[in-house]
C-alpha cells in the first residue's frame, strides 16, 4: 500500500465515505460486457453449483447444477454455459481492421473489438481458471465423450484467466480489484474483498456512513457472499435439504417431485446470486462515471491483439494450453509480465496526477513552474550543432535526482530532459532545476512554437519512462539443460 493510499484510507474513515485515489479510469469498459456471478459447492474442489450470467442487468441467465458431485451434471453445466459464453466470444470476431507494421511496409489484422468478462472478485477468476483446467483436455470421442463445446469452453477460460495476470489487461476483470484501483475505503484490504462492503463505502445510501453500510453488508441474509463460496448457514439450513430432496426424487424415479425440487433449489440459489448481480452492475455504473485514462486505449489494443491471436490459434487447430510451462517458457512468461507491470505502473502515473503524487513523495518525480527558458540555445560542442534548449523550473517538491539524470514529462512524452543543475534556494524552501531538452522539436536549429515549455508553464518531470526496452534473450530448447526440460543427455 502506498503512502497516499494509506492516507486516503484514514481520510475515508474520518469522512465516513471512500476517497478517490484516481482521477481517471485505468481500465477499459466494454459496451457489452459479460457479467458472471459463480457459486461452488463447499467441500468439493471447484464443483460448480450455479452461475448467473448475462450482458444486461435484466437479462441474466441462471444455470444450476442440482448435484455438483455428479460428473455428468457438471459437464452438462459446462455445455449449457458454453451456449452463453461461446456466442458472446464469437460475436466479437465479425469485423477486422488493418494495423500497419514494419514502419508501414506491411499490415496485420486484428478484430475491432474484444470480449470483456466481469466477475465479483479474484476468487471468481480462480473458479474460471480451474474450470478451464478441468475441461480443456476433455475428449469428444472414445470413452466418456463430451460435447464438442466443453473443451472449447475450457480453452477460452484458460486464455482469459492467463490474460487476467497481464498487468493492465481488461479482458477478465474482478470488480473488487477494479473498484479498489480507484477508491480507498475506510476498511482493510481483506475487508475490501467483500463487494457489498466495498460498495457500501464507495456509494453508501443517503444518510448512512460507509462504516454502517459496510457493517450491514456483513449480514448474509441481506447480502449473501459474492461467491464462489456460499454462506455456511445457507449450506446447512437450505441447500443440503434441497439437494437431499432432489436426490430422493431421482432415486425414486419421481419426475414431478424431481422438477419441484429442482425449481425450489433454483429459487434458493437465485436468491444467493441476485444481490451480487445487482452490485456488479452498480459497480460498473460507478466506473463508467470516470473518464478513461489516455493510455487505456493502447492497453485495450493489446488485449484485442491477444484475443485475435488466440482465436486464430483455435481456428488453425492449435493445441490446448499445456498443463504447466517448461522452464524456458515459464521464464519468458515471467519476463513478459514483469515488463508489462513496469510499463503499466508508468502509464498509470502518466495518466493520473494522483498516481504520480506517490512518485513525487519518493523523489522519483517533481512538479515545478518554468521561470526561465532559452528555446533557441544551440550546442555546437559536437561534430555538428544541435538544438538543445534549456529551461529552469522552481519546485517545492523534494528533488533527489542528480545532474546528468534523464527525465521525461507526461505532458511531453516524446521529449527528453537532462538535469544540468539542481540548486536549493537560499531559504531552503524551494529548489531550482535547470534542464536541457532534446527531441520533439524537429530537425532544425530553431524550435517550432509550442515545442519548448514557456515561462509560467507548470510541468511534471520524472525518472519514470515507458520507452521501448528490448526483450530479454532466452536459450533455445537445444541449449537448455536436460534438468530444465532440454534434450536428454546422450548415454
Amino acid at each position: 500500500m502506498s503512502t497516499l493510499t494509506a492516507l486516503a484510507r484514514a481520510q475515508a474513515l474520518a469522512a465516513g465515505v471512500a476517497q478517490p485515489i484516481a482521477t481517471v479510469r485505468h481500465l477499459h469498459l466494454a459496451r457489452r460486457p459479460l457479467v458472471l456471478v459463480p457459486l461452488t459447492m463447499a467441500g468439493e474442489a471447484n464443483a460448480p453449483l450455479a452461475v448467473l450470467v448475462g450482458t444486461a442487468p435484466e437479462r441474466g441467465r441462471l444455470l444450476v447444477v442440482p448435484q455438483p458431485r455428479n460428473r455428468d451434471q457438471r459437464l452438462d453445466f459446462v455445455t449449457a454455459f458454453g451456449t452463453v459464453l461461446l456466442p458472446y466470444l464469437d460475436g466479437h470476431r465479425g469485423v477486422s481492421e488493418s494495423v500497419p507494421i514494419d514502419r508501414g511496409r506491411d499490415v496485420r489484422y486484428r478484430y475491432v473489438d474484444a470480449p470483456q468478462v466481469l466477475v465479483p472478485n479474484q476468487a471468481g477468476i480462480t473458479f474460471l481458471r480451474l474450470l478451464g483446467r478441468n475441461t480443456r483436455f476433455r475428449r469428444t470421442d472414445g470413452d466418456y465423450p463430451v460435447d464438442a463445446s466443453v473443451p472449447l469452453v475450457g480453452r477460452w477460460l484458460t486464455f482469459l484467466a492467463e490474460r487476467s495476470e497481464h498487468p493492465g489487461s481488461s479482458l477478465l476483470v474482478a470488480m473488487t480489484d477494479a473498484l479498489g484501483l480507484h477508491w480507498a475505503t475506510g476498511q482493510s484490504g481483506i475487508e475490501d474483498l467483500s463487494l457489498a462492503a466495498q460498495l457500501g463505502w464507495i456509494d453508501p445510501p443517503p444518510g448512512v456512513t460507509g462504516a454502517v453500510a459496510a457493517a450491514e453488508a456483513e449480514d448474509p441474509s441481506i447480502w449473501p457472499p459474492a461467491g464462489p463460496a456460499t454462506d455456511p448457514e445457507f449450506d446447512n439450513d437450505v441447500l443440503t435439504p434441497l439437494m437431499a430432496a432432489y436426490q430422493a426424487a431421482v432415486a425414486a424415479d419421481d419426475e414431478p417431485a424431481r422438477q419441484r425440487a429442482y425449481a425450489t433449489m433454483t429459487r434458493a440459489l437465485r436468491g444467493q446470486v441476485e444481490p451480487t448481480w445487482r452490485l456488479m452492475w452498480r459497480g460498473l455504473s460507478l466506473l463508467h462515471r470516470l473518464p478513461p485514462g489516455a493510455r487505456v486505449t493502447g492497453r485495450w489494443d493489446a488485449d484485442r491483439d491477444a484475443f485475435t491471436d488466440y482465436a486464430r490459434h483455435l481456428d488453425e487447430g492449435g493445441q490446448p494450453q499445456a498443463r504447466r510451462d517448461g522452464a524456458v517458457a515459464a521464464a519468458q512468461r515471467l519476463h513478459r509480465l514483469e515488463r508489462a507491470l513496469s510499463s503499466y505502473a508508468v502509464q498509470r502515473a502518466y495518466d493520473d496526477p494522483l498516481v504520480m503524487a506517490d512518485h513525487r513523495l519518493t523523489g522519483e518525480a517533481f512538479v515545478g513552474e518554468v521561470t526561465l527558458a532559452d528555446p533557441n540555445r544551440v550546442d555546437d560542442t559536437g561534430k555538428r550543432p544541435v538544438l538543445r534548449p534549456r529551461i529552469m523550473l522552481v519546485t517545492t517538491d523534494p528533488v533527489l535526482v542528480q545532474p546528468g539524470t534523464a527525465l521525461s514529462s507526461p505532458a511531453r512524452p516524446t521529449q527528453k530532459a537532462k538535469v544540468v543543475f539542481v540548486t536549493p534556494t537560499t531559504d531552503g524552501s524551494k529548489t531550482e532545476v535547470v534542464l536541457e531538452l532534446s527531441g520533439g522539436m524537429g530537425r532544425g536549429l530553431t524550435a517550432p512554437p509550442g515545442t519548448v515549455p514557456e515561462i509560467g508553464e507548470r510541468l511534471c518531470y520524472t525518472t519514470l519512462t515507458d520507452s521501448y526496452v528490448p526483450p530479454g534473450t532466452f536459450p533455445t530448447r537445444e541449449e537448455t539443460p536436460w534438468t530444465h526440460g532440454g534434450p536428454p543427455l546422450d548415454v
